[in-house]
């Protein structure tokens, strides 16, 4: 069924009962040629471009609880391409291109939202930083534009332009960017894949990976073993665990990312804005809450909750930029877990077992590499190559430390990434 203006219309004319589901609900077959283990963004993303792009629908997604319930709805939802050293620089402006386009794909609306983002600076140095990485977006094929003070005055008047701290010099102005709705894309993906044949299997706890030789022959559930000729572990912050079962040991750490909403309020805030000295960022939702957040927790943890001392921090962030947020009320926060890894960039690409592939490693960049993500691994996993605008995601960059790309300059150290 395809969802367009007509079918929406009849159907609230006449109360709304021929809607069928998104999605089935099947149960797990005994065996199949490619199982992904983690039903969010990334996982059911690359389920349906195994697809829709290489024509390969025995494909199952395990997911241990519902869809949509882990990263893929507990986060900020910017959508973003402003990437500055190569090999992040194309993959983000290649999940761009696919989020530009997302919607009509799909037919289904992510609300897709480009409302732009603007960075902050607040010195020369600073200055000098995002003038380079203008440019380097602008080789690249994405847009840049460069602020200077009057410049986000003009389009951000209600920002403190006068605290003595933190003095805003101007802004790094990215107009593609914005944000999505975060449950409508792992709706729209989940549908798109089901429709091609894939099955969804929810309550389905990956326990056990088998390994026979070398290679991966399928898994242990909690619904049964399913035997498979290739696995996939997209399982964002609980990769670590994930891929014990087989015995690695990722280069990753796992740690709590916290974000706010506020009660809904009148629309305000037009973009997205990033304020990078207070490390916090923050934008308007369609129901009109303000959605923004900060640092990660600074501690491992695979709780989905975070901490009162970060609370605090965000909230002082908060009010050092726009103090007139200070009345609003916080409705809720919750925690996502971010899988860390040493130099800030992910992980796409082959494990040492054959048949296993790793799909890891996003700090901060998940949810606006949802689409470039499931393209670049289901390009890996039907042709056995990386995609060329992925071939810098290796694992074994963390071996030889050749290729390593430290985005935010802080080195080796998963948490300051």
């Amino acid at each position: 069924m395809r969802y367009n203006a007509l079918k929406i219309l009849t159907e609230g004319l006449t109360g709304n009962k021929g809607w069928r589901p998104a999605w089935r609900t099947p149960e797990p077959k005994p065996a199949y040629d490619i199982v992904i283990i983690g039903g969010g963004g990334h996982g059911l993303s690359t389920a349906y471009y195994l697809a829709r792009e290489h024509g390969l629908r025995n494909v199952a997604v395990l997911e241990k609880g519902r869809l949509g319930l882990g990263n893929v709805g507990r986060n900020t939802t910017i959508v973003r391409a402003n990437y500055f050293l190569p090999g992040n620089s194309e993959f983000y402006s290649m999940s761009l291109k696919l989020w530009e386009g997302l919607s009509a794909d799909l037919n289904y609306n992510v609300m897709h939202s480009q409302r732009g983002l603007i960075n902050l600076f607040h010195s020369d140095g600073q200055r000098d930083a995002f003038v380079r990485r203008g440019n380097a977006m602008i080789n690249q094929g994405d847009d840049a534009v460069l602020l200077d003070r009057e410049g986000v005055r003009k389009m951000l008047p209600y920002l403190d332009f006068e605290q003595g701290r933190f003095p805003i010099y101007g802004g790094l102005y990215h107009p593609r960017g914005g944000s999505a709705r975060h449950d409508a894309v792992a709706w729209g993906y989940a549908r798109g894949a089901d429709s091609r044949g894939v099955d969804l299997v929810q309550n389905c706890e990956v326990t056990g990976i088998d390994v026979e030789g070398g290679r991966v022959t399928g898994v242990q559930t909690t619904r049964g073993a399913i035997r498979a000729n290739k696995v996939a572990i997209v399982t964002a912050g609980r990769s670590g665990q994930v891929a014990a079962l087989a015995g690695l040991r990722l280069p990753i750490e796992s740690h709590v990312l916290q974000a706010f909403v506020t009660e809904g309020l009148k629309p305000v805030i037009d973009h997205v804005i990033s304020f990078g000295m207070g490390h916090f960022y923050i934008s308007q939702s369609d129901k009109g809450g303000l959605v923004f957040g900060g640092d990660l927790d600074f501690y491992p943890s695979y709780a989905q909750r975070g901490n009162l001392p970060m609370v605090e921090h965000v909230m002082e962030a908060g009010m050092t930029l726009m103090p007139m947020i200070g009345k609003a009320k916080v409705l809720r926060s919750w925690g996502g877990i971010m899988d860390m890894t040493p130099d800030g960039s992910p992980i796409i690409d082959k494990a040492p077992i054959d048949g296993l592939y790793l799909d890891c490693g996003w700090c901060y960049g998940g949810f606006k590499a949802v689409p470039g993500s499931g393209f670049a691994l289901a390009h890996l996993i039907a042709t056995g190559r990386p995609h060329p605008d992925a071939a810098g995601f290796r694992l074994d960059r963390f071996r030889t430390g050749r290729g390593l790309m430290d985005e935010e300059g802080t080195g080796a150290q998963h948490n300051l990434h």
